[in-house]
């Protein structure tokens, strides 16, 4: 994988999560429900919701909608109930992969990513067999200069930043926990920073590198996962990520 940078890839995985905002209606309306089923209306108290919401809105999802999802979720409306399961397995060069979804069939959703990892050289795996390979996280990428490290973790220390990271080539990378995911981009936006990228992910504690063959291979199988309707998000552990949602 010779050639990348890290910032070129972040602009990568902005150009895909632009690109796939038109169609990605449906998937943002089962969040919106699962999150609102499972804790309530309350944004204030609910992260989840208020980030799936949030999400909505950059997708321009209208409001009628998300206030309908939100009502079926806490039963004021009828609807289909979705389950929250979570996938496991390898791809080419031993690249793991975790896969979340949101279904109404779950015989339906596991065939088809069975099929998927079938297809592109993987293998479905067993509960438990990646996921401890992985950390849940929120992650931000700013177009700022490295003298810009200290400012950045004093300012954010006491909303549950975790690391600041100045990268190689340009920028810097924020980490920190999952649930402050909202707190921390509110606070950079009002201190006047530029969030170029930012997610709730699953971050792999040590990425692997593959060879360019198995890469072509691990991006067929991602583009795959992502496009069924039941998938809302894939992540993997190859040292330069491919994607996120």
């Amino acid at each position: 994988m010779a050639g990348h940078s890290k910032w070129a890839n972040i602009q990568h995985r902005k150009n895909r999560q632009d690109e796939r905002k038109g169609r990605a209606f449906g998937k943002l309306i089962k969040e919106i429900t699962v999150a609102a089923k499972l804790g309530g209306e309350d944004i204030s108290t609910n992260p989840r919701l208020r980030l799936a919401i949030e999400k909505a809105k950059e997708a321009n999802l209208p409001k009628d909608k998300v206030k309908d999802a939100v009502n079926r979720g806490c039963g004021l409306l009828q609807g289909i109930t979705y389950e929250e399961i979570t996938y496991e397995g390898y791809g080419a060069g031993g690249v793991a992969f975790l896969i979340n979804c949101l279904t109404d069939n779950r015989s339906r959703t596991v065939a088809e990513i069975r099929h998927a990892f079938s297809k592109h050289k993987g293998n479905l795996g067993t509960e438990g067999s990646v996921s401890y390979l992985f950390d849940h996280c929120c992650q931000f990428f700013l177009n700022e200069s490295k003298d810009k490290e200290e400012e950045l973790l004093e300012l954010l220390i006491e909303k549950g930043i975790s690391e600041v990271k100045p990268l190689q080539d340009v920028g810097i990378e924020l980490l920190g926990d999952a649930d402050a995911y909202t707190d921390i981009k509110e606070t950079l936006l009002n201190s006047g920073y530029t969030i170029e990228f930012s997610e709730v992910v699953m971050l792999a504690k040590v990425p692997i590198s593959v060879t360019d063959e198995d890469l072509a291979n691990i991006e067929k199988l991602k583009n795959a996962l992502e496009s069924l309707d039941d998938v809302q998000s894939v992540f993997t552990n190859v040292d330069i990520d491919i994607g996120g949602t």
